[in-house]
């Protein structure tokens, strides 16, 4: 199912490779990593190469700086700590083209690792510039290029895709890991297939979602997501977010569900029937349970009630894969947490039984503060947000057809 060149099919020992890494993690006000998941799960790769005894130059983004520098943005404390992580020097290079990195390049011993400053420091990165995709080839010296950010792969840049054009260039075992993994699910999952949605927006998933009416054996809509269907059949949601003009949408998804089913669409495509209410958005000291037929017009919805958690909990223990993507409520604030860690422990409980597939973004940010375990209560938990969503609807993404084909 992954027909891309890996790091295993080519003769990469001795080599001077430049690798692609998402690093683009969280960072406090401290100037701290406050989860290191992502570079976690790049270990793999990196000790790979560096058993080969290559010279890796690692390159990444992190957040959004808007095509110019700013040490807010600088991925000075990922070096420090894919340092300890390696538990090796990984030196710093606080520039990602030009002369400083020729001479840390020429510099490196087989075994060592360079982390470049952050590429979106240069427009040109988003602007996918063959011009500064040369340079950043050219400079780093390298005679392969690995890809195994995952989280940017539907995106065409320069360094996902305008560098192919200059090295040979194939995949990371993350990369690979993350393109099997989710194919699998969505191709040959092990059944029943339950589809948990959340999150705010319905346009950003449509494809997605017409393809797991298609391919799940239930699907369970929340968070506030729940509220754009609701409202969209007219259902009162008070001052709850929702995404307007989604009428159309909601129906589209309602004809397909039904041409599928043939019969109650309610059992197909779960929603709520109770949520927790707050006056105001924020940490509350305790919840407000209403039925859904009776949220006040001066309240916001901010999770689900007991009735509804325990509905999806039922269901999921049925399931044999289980694809999670959108939190139920507005799990940032604990009290509102309720049904999304009811449904995570649900899923780590069951994991022998149930495969769960955790998207990435905030759904991967709440499951991995859940679990004391760092993910590993679950079957996978994606790397990329954006990437992992278009991969589900079936779309190629441009940073993996740029590699070389196996």
């Amino acid at each position: 199912m992954f027909n891309k060149k890996t790091i295993k099919d080519v003769p990469i020992e001795h080599k001077t490779v430049l690798l692609r890494a998402d690093y683009s993690v969280p960072i406090n006000e401290k100037g701290e990593i406050a989860d290191d998941y992502r570079l976690q799960q790049s270990l793999p790769t990196l000790k790979y190469l560096i058993r080969a005894k290559c010279k890796l130059i690692i390159c990444s983004h992190l957040g959004r700086p808007d095509g110019k520098p700013n040490p807010t943005f600088s991925l000075a404390p990922v070096a420090e700590r894919l340092s300890k992580l390696l538990k090796q020097p990984v030196e710093f290079v606080p520039v990602c083209v030009g002369d400083r990195v020729k001479v840390a390049a020429k510099n490196l011993r087989p075994g060592q690792v360079i982390l470049l400053e952050n590429l979106r420091f240069h427009a040109q990165e988003e602007a996918n510039d063959k011009d500064f995709a040369k340079q950043l080839a050219q400079d780093s010296m390298a005679q392969y290029f690995v890809q195994d950010g995952f989280g940017v792969m539907h995106r065409a840049h320069a360094s996902t895709d305008a560098i192919t054009h200059y090295l040979p260039s194939v995949s990371g075992l993350l990369l690979e890991k993350e393109v099997l993994t989710i194919t699998k699910v969505m191709q040959k999952p092990k059944r029943p297939l339950v589809v948990v949605l959340g999150g705010a927006k319905i346009s950003d998933k449509i494809k997605v979602i017409e393809r797991f009416i298609k391919i799940a054996d239930q699907i369970i809509i929340g968070g506030a997501m729940a509220n754009t269907f609701l409202s969209a059949q007219d259902v009162p949601i008070g001052k709850s977010k929702f995404e307007p003009g989604q009428g159309h949408e909601v129906r589209h998804i309602y004809s397909l569900a039904h041409k599928k089913i043939g019969g109650n669409v309610a059992n197909f495509l779960l929603m709520p029937t109770d949520f927790a209410v707050a006056t105001k958005i924020g940490n509350q000291p305790r919840r407000v349970i209403v039925d859904r037929a009776a949220v006040p017009a001066d309240q916001y919805i901010l999770d689900l009630g007991p009735d509804s958690t325990e509905a999806i909990v039922n269901s999921v223990k049925k399931a044999g894969s289980v694809v999670w993507n959108g939190t139920l409520g507005m799990a940032e604030y604990p009290t509102f947490a309720y049904s999304s860690a009811r449904l995570a422990s649900a899923l780590a409980s069951h994991k022998n039984k149930i495969f769960s597939l955790i998207g990435g973004g905030d759904t991967a940010d709440f499951a991995l503060h859940w679990d004391a375990h760092k993910g590993a209560s679950f079957g996978h938990v994606s790397t990329g947000g954006g990437a992992s969503l278009e991969l589900m609807s079936g779309e190629k993404l441009p940073g993996v057809e740029a590699l070389l084909n196996s």
